[in-house]
């Protein structure tokens, strides 16, 4: 975990099988920024912007394109920037 003054990121390491479930859980959580999703060699693959208006039907489609790059990648890591309380 790195601490700065405004953002606060936490990285996860986990399949990619594992990563919807992951995902729904941080943006059930409510209190993440961005979600970045990087493949095994670091390159990141994915990034979501996340604000406290983007629930529901909005994040349907990203929900398929995480799904989608879930399926191609075995190992990835996910991370979190969270906004410091």
């Amino acid at each position: 975990m790195t601490n700065n003054q405004q953002e606060q990121t936490e990285e996860f390491v986990i399949s990619g099988d594992e990563v919807m479930a992951k995902i729904k859980e941080i943006i059930k959580a409510g209190n993440a920024r961005r979600i970045i999703i990087k493949n095994e060699a670091g390159d990141s693959v994915i990034e979501i912007p996340l604000t406290l208006g983007a629930v529901g039907a909005l994040l349907l489609p990203t929900l398929a394109a995480i799904g989608a790059v879930a399926a191609l990648v075995t190992k990835c890591t996910i991370v979190v920037v969270r906004k410091n309380p």
